[in-house]
């Protein structure tokens, strides 16, 4: 049985745009796409180079970490200005 690992990944929206992508788990693995869908298969390419760098290095592949939680909470303009 073949078991699937999988990687959280962090698009973060460029001025210029487009999205550079980090992968918390390789620290090494950065990559960028002028769009979402362009960034997603970037960076499960470079996770493939990166993991085969690794290997060949004699690195063991990095362990699942826990997964990310990504939240956010919503304020009214006015909420901030109250509090500021």
């Amino acid at each position: 049985m073949d078991t699937k690992i999988s990687f959280d990944l962090i698009f973060e929206p460029e001025k210029e745009g487009g999205y550079t992508v980090t992968v918390p788990a390789i620290p090494e693995c950065v990559t960028y796409g002028a769009s979402f869908e362009e960034a997603s298969g970037n960076a499960r390419e470079a996770i493939l180079l990166c993991l085969e760098d690794r290997h060949e290095n004699g690195q063991a592949l990095p362990e699942e970490a826990p997964r990310a939680v990504l939240s956010s909470i919503e304020f009214s303009r006015r909420e901030l200005l109250t509090h500021a």
